[in-house]
C-alpha cells in the first residue's frame, strides 16, 4: 500500500513543523505539500529543512488548490476563517481533513460540519491520547458525582494563545455537562469580577491563565464538602498533539464522509 500523501498548512508555524516532523517519523505517511498564507517569508523555502529534519524536496507554497486535488488527506491547526476555507477545499477533493484548530464559533462549526457531508473530518480541540481520556474520565466523574460537587475548569498556555478557554477547556466542560446531563452554553461562567453573589449550583466555572512558553495544562476540579477530586493533564510537548493528529489522518483515510472526533480515531467512549 502506498503511503497516505499528506498536506500540512499552516506549515512554518511551530504546530505546522512539529506535524511535518512526525509525518516524516510515521510509516505509512508523507508530506505531500506544505501551505502558507500568502506574503509569508517562508514560501519557497523546504519544509523539511525549516522543521530540522533536512531537505526533503517540498517547497512551502502559497495555492492550496493544487496541492488538496493531488494529496490524501490535509492537517490543519490554524485559525478558524482558514480551517472553514481548507474543509471546503476538503470536500471539493474528497480527501481526508484533520481540524486541531480552536476558537472556532458556532457559524465556523456549522460551516466545517457541512463540509462533511463530501468528507471525512476528524475536529477535536485536543489531538492526544491523554487529554481525549482526561476528557472521558471528567464525564464518568460528573456523572457519578452529585451537584454538590462544584466543578471548575483551569487551563495555562503560552503567551502567545489567542483564545480563551482554550479549545481544550472547552472540551472538557462539555464532557463534564454531558456527564450531567446539562447544556454548557447555558451553565458555563467564564468569568467573575466584583461582586458576583454565590456560586449558582450546577454551573461549570472557567479559570484561564496566560503566560510563558506553557504548551498546555488543565485541570477539572470537582469540589464537594470536605473533598476535591481533581483529574488534569500536563502537556509538555506539542509533539503528543502532532502523533495524534497523523493518526487520526490515516484513521481517516478511505473513511466515508462525516464529522469525526479523536474518540472514534482512538475507539474511546465519549459517556
Amino acid at each position: 500500500m502506498s503511503d497516505m500523501n499528506l498536506v500540512v498548512v499552516g506549515a512554518a508555524g511551530r504546530m505546522g513543523l512539529a506535524l511535518v516532523r512526525a509525518i516524516h517519523q510515521t510509516e505509512g505517511a508523507r508530506v505531500a505539500a506544505a501551505i502558507e498564507r500568502a506574503g509569508s517569508d517562508a514560501i519557497g523555502r523546504d519544509v523539511g529543512e525549516l522543521a530540522g529534519i533536512g531537505e526533503i524536496g517540498v517547497a512551502i507554497g502559497d495555492d492550496p488548490l493544487p496541492a488538496f486535488a493531488k494529496a490524501d488527506g490535509v492537517l490543519d491547526f490554524t485559525v478558524p476563517k482558514a480551517s472553514v476555507e481548507f474543509a471546503g477545499y476538503a470536500a471539493q477533493a474528497r480527501i481526508a481533513h484533520v481540524i486541531g484548530t480552536t476558537g472556532c464559533s458556532p457559524e465556523d462549526d456549522a460551516a466545517i460540519e457541512a463540509a462533511a457531508r463530501h468528507a471525512a473530518i476528524v475536529k477535536s480541540g485536543n489531538m492526544s491520547l491523554g487529554v481525549n481520556l482526561l476528557s472521558a474520565l471528567v464525564a464518568q466523574a460528573a456523572k457519578a458525582l452529585d451537584a454538590g460537587f462544584d466543578i471548575e475548569v483551569l487551563e495555562m498556555h503560552h503567551r502567545h494563545k489567542v483564545d480563551a478557554p482554550s479549545g481544550t477547556a472547552l472540551m472538557l466542560g462539555e464532557a463534564a455537562a454531558r456527564g450531567r446531563a446539562i447544556d454548557l452554553r447555558d451553565n458555563a461562567v467564564r468569568s467573575r469580577d466584583g461582586h458576583t453573589g454565590p456560586r449558582p449550583e450546577g454551573s461549570i466555572g472557567f479559570a484561564t491563565l496566560r503566560g510563558g512558553s506553557v504548551v498546555g495544562e488543565h485541570q477539572v476540579i470537582f469540589a464537594g464538602e470536605g473533598e476535591r477530586i481533581v483529574l488534569g493533564h500536563l502537556a509538555e510537548d506539542r509533539t503528543i498533539f502532532a502523533r495524534g493528529a497523523v493518526k487520526a489522518a490515516l484513521w481517516a483515510h478511505g473513511r466515508k464522509p462525516g464529522l469525526y472526533s479523536m474518540f472514534d480515531v482512538l475507539g474511546i467512549s465519549a459517556a
